[in-house]
């Protein structure tokens, strides 16, 4: 597997907690509110008076129809508007307590499960010649003149591919010019520009097959290798 896909479902795993725990939360949130305000309307109407007292909020807690609220929820009065307005509130740590967190526990476990084994296998597939070049995800071996990928296997190239292949990777820049590759490749042929396009086009699902890497044209003038 492509470390893009595995990234891809590491972020999967992660958002889909998230927005379960959310969902959750929101949920918990919800049925608290109702019934807080149920329990309070039921409070007020039992004393008949918009005074608060002990009796009132021992009378609210009494009407709590979720056991979990009971001592929690507590009664406040705003004074920010004309005239005194009650209205019962709850912490969200205490609404996320009763909350059910536990497919979203389970997502977020998957997730970083997933992220220890990617880290463990891309550690273990990785492959890194000793002497050698690499670059996106290729490795090119001067003492077996040979390229391999990431997991250590040969990349089977003909002669011609892997000459190019080693220019691109002896290269700086990963660039090479048209009449660089030609002059190299084909020095006794007056126009190689078909048999260049060829060699390129034939060439580049090999590449893109084993590695991270591509091969871009500049307008036909020069070819880079880049990293996708």
């Amino acid at each position: 597997m492509k470390p893009r896909y595995s990234v891809l479902i590491l972020l999967t795993l992660i958002v889909a907690s998230a927005m379960t725990g959310y969902h959750s939360f929101s949920t918990t949130r919800q049925l608290v509110t109702q019934d807080m305000s149920h329990a309070l309307a039921r409070a007020l109407e039992q004393q008949q008076t918009h005074v608060i007292s002990a009796d009132t909020v021992r009378v609210f807690n009494n009407y709590l129809q979720l056991d979990e609220l009971r001592g929690k929820a507590v009664l406040a009065v705003d004074t920010r508007q004309r005239g005194f307005r009650c209205y019962a509130k709850c912490s969200a740590a205490t609404i996320f307590s009763m909350s059910d967190q536990r497919p979203a526990s389970v997502l977020w476990m998957m997730a970083v499960l997933w992220g220890f084994f990617c880290l463990y296998r891309h550690r273990k597939t990785t492959f890194h010649p000793v002497g050698a070049s690499c670059f996106g995800g290729l490795s090119f071996s001067e003492s077996d003149q040979r390229f391999f990928d990431a997991q250590g296997q040969h990349v089977k190239l003909t002669p011609m591919q892997q000459q190019l292949m080693e220019m691109f990777f002896r290269s700086p820049s990963h660039l090479l010019t048209k009449s660089e590759i030609c002059e190299a490749l084909w020095p006794k042929k007056d126009d190689a520009s078909e048999t260049l396009y060829t060699l390129i086009r034939r060439l580049k699902p090999v590449i893109e097959q084993h590695s991270d890497l591509k091969i871009e044209a500049d307008r036909g003038r020069a070819y880079e290798l880049k990293i996708r």
